[in-house]
């Protein structure tokens, strides 16, 4: 009989996850992780961690499995909180849930699990596992949940085959309305509970609130840059190669305040992320704001009117060479090579056609559409048909 960890978060969709494989005949075990100390910065009454464990203890009771609960504050401290710190510092907007799978939930918690002799760990994540023989070798495929509207593929972009291997995601050829179903059916204090919003596993977070613990506020302009400014109606020069070509598609606008209009002030270029239209508070404009680019240097926002603004728009981006991750490593492209793909930048955006062109120190991204607010920090993910088979971190 296989031994299968499941992580118990608390919410319906790993509830669910842990009854299927018991209905499947596998051996299950609920953990409960304990990510965060601090209830200084969370908001109290909104899915504070005690009340997620003991939803989850109450749902291993009537599922009948054993359940314990294991604090990985300090390796999520370390690994997440700092990481994000020092990603906004470098005016660079990270993603905390993709984070949180490759570096806890499927490194430090599979690790637990295996500890403890277990063959799988499982979440409640919307997407498949598939399996495929290649020259004689087992590869894993990381697959699409059957539910588009739910599809979690994104956030698990970074894992690798080996944390593939020990994965199972039992909810992932289900549709919301169906686990919530089945909740109900069995009577789960979990059944009707909202999905989980803010930080994964640490609850609702005021993250201005908790980015302002480390980063002090500093106050500095807003800018309004013309969707008239002659930065958008440059002519583009005759390229010699493909590659000359992307770099002038992938270039940052250097703006200066001279670029605009002065109209507001802020707390920290550092709070805000491109694409940002709340808590700018400016009011008097035809349309509204939204962040075109933060300048953390010199502590400048800048931003367009209307989201239309052709500030926040590019058609292509890069991926370092050590910021690059290949799902599946049998499909790495080598340099010059290319490959037809669809691409997001974000969870639930619809995928875009895009091409890959491998160069000598990273990978560009060029879409067929441009798209709006490519935002340094945060991850690309690109998909062949519903298999995610690579991801980095946009540069």
């Amino acid at each position: 009989m296989k031994r299968v960890i499941v992580g118990l978060s608390g919410g319906v969709d790993s509830s669910v996850a842990a009854y299927l494989l018991k209905e499947q005949g596998y051996e299950v075990i609920g953990l409960f992780m304990k990510n965060w100390h601090d209830d200084s910065v969370t908001i109290s009454d909104e899915c504070p961690w005690l009340d997620d464990s003991n939803d989850a203890m109450l749902v291993a009771d009537k599922l009948g499995i054993p359940f314990q609960t294991i604090d990985l504050s300090e390796q999520y401290k370390e690994r997440i909180v700092d990481y994000m710190f020092d990603e906004y510092q470098k005016g660079r907007t990270p993603n905390p849930d993709v984070l949180c799978n490759r570096e806890i939930k499927f490194d430090v918690f599979m690790k637990i699990a295996l500890d403890l002799g277990a063959d799988y760990v499982a979440t409640g994540h919307y997407c498949r596992k598939g399996t495929i023989e290649k020259d004689g070798e087992t590869v894993y495929q990381l697959l699409a949940g059957v539910d588009t509207n739910k599809d979690q593929s994104y956030f698990l972009c970074q894992l690798s085959q080996d944390q593939l291997s020990k994965a199972l995601f039992p909810i992932g050829e289900l549709t919301k309305p169906q686990v919530r179903d089945i909740a109900t059916k069995l009577d789960l204090v979990t059944a009707d509970k909202k999905d989980s919003q803010g930080l994964c596993f640490i609850g609702k977070v005021r993250l201005p609130e908790f980015l302002q613990q480390k980063l002090k506020p500093k106050a500095g302009v807003i800018v309004e840059v013309s969707a008239e400014n002659n930065a958008y109606n440059s002519k583009a020069p005759i390229f010699t190669t493909k590659e000359e070509e992307l770099q002038y598609l992938t270039k940052k606008i250097n703006y200066s305040v001279e670029d605009g209009t002065i109209v507001g002030k802020h707390q920290g270029a550092h709070y805000f992320t491109k694409g940002q239209r709340k808590g700018l508070a400016v009011g008097g404009t035809v349309e509204p704001l939204f962040v075109i680019d933060t300048d953390v240097e010199d502590n400048v926002i800048y931003t367009g009117q209307g989201k239309q603004h052709p500030g926040l728009f590019k058609k292509a981006l890069f991926v370092t060479h050590d910021e690059l991750h290949w799902v599946r490593e049998d499909l790495e492209l080598n340099v010059n090579e290319t490959l037809h793909v669809k691409a997001r930048i974000r969870y639930r955006q619809a995928l875009e056609n895009a091409t890959l062109y491998r160069v000598e120190n990273g990978l560009y991204v060029e879409f067929e559409n441009p798209q709006s607010a490519i935002t340094e920090g945060q991850f690309v993910a690109w998909y062949l048909d519903d298999e995610l088979v690579g991801s980095g971190v946009i540069s």
